[in-house]
């Protein structure tokens, strides 16, 4: 008796695991979503700008040739 016991809670204690699992991921579905992502706005983007690229171009060799500069004088005594 204790053996079907045993296994009656094993198989009520699945089902009720698997049926709130099945429940989770149906609620994760919804039927009708209406996504519009409109790419085109007509402004363009900070980074499509010609000088961005010139101005970020500048900085980078002014940082480039700072360190390059700086880890070359080593003095000696």
């Amino acid at each position: 008796m204790k053996k079907i016991m045993n296994r009656l809670f094993l198989q009520i204690t699945a089902t009720v695991i698997l049926s709130t699992l099945s429940l989770l991921a149906l609620s994760q579905e919804k039927k009708s979503v209406d996504v519009d992502i409109d790419v085109n706005k007509g402004d363009s983007n900070w980074y499509m700008q010609p000088w961005v690229w010139v101005v970020g171009g500048a900085v980078f060799i002014l940082l480039l040739v700072a360190l390059l500069k700086s880890g070359g004088e080593k003095k000696s005594a």
